[in-house]
């Protein structure tokens, strides 16, 4: 989920191109970065649907989770639009620096913002889900992606993602 948010990324570096590499060679690489991980995304939501892993979620709380993106763009593209990529110093240093932006999106949990979900018309929201059976289920807050503009509380069925991340489809036929 990491990489597939870099896509937008890829194919900004892509349009951009660098001097270093031949244009067939670059353009090449930088789409294989956008659209591997973004297929993988797919294939994961994908196999989630087959095995109709669906979750049902008591929400207790919820949270908008709109500022998140704000964060996905100061942290990511914004940086890195303007990287100049014209030796193999700068290239290493920016591969570096995505690097460490990859790591700190996964150690802070904010693997899951993806700039796909928000052009398909999809919100993100921290619950917290109401699990008075499982004490540890309802302590530790999930991410839900959904098409709804209110999420109240209330029950509904989420494909499990990964263990923090869930997805609602309320019209299958979106993704």
């Amino acid at each position: 989920m990491v990489l597939s948010s870099f896509s937008p990324l890829f194919v900004i570096w892509a349009i951009r191109g660098t001097q270093l590499l031949p244009d067939p060679i670059f353009i090449g690489i930088c789409l294989l970065l956008a659209i591997a991980p973004t297929l993988a995304l797919w294939a994961r939501i994908r196999i989630a649907q087959s095995r109709a892993d669906l979750r049902s979620l008591s929400i207790r709380l919820s949270e908008d989770s709109r500022s998140h993106i704000l964060v996905y763009l100061f942290a990511m593209l914004l940086p890195f639009y303007g990287a100049a990529v014209s030796t193999w110093r700068d290239l290493g240093a920016t591969f570096a620096a995505l690097a460490a932006i990859i790591y700190l999106f996964w150690q802070l949990d904010l693997h899951y913002v993806n700039i796909l979900f928000a052009i398909r018309g999809y919100r993100v929201y921290t619950i917290l889900a109401d699990d008075s059976a499982n004490p540890i289920s309802g302590k530790s807050p999930l991410i839900l992606i959904t098409p709804r503009r209110i999420l109240d509380p209330g029950e509904l069925a989420a494909y499990r993602l990964s263990d923090t991340v869930y997805l609602e489809m309320i019209d299958e036929a979106r993704l």
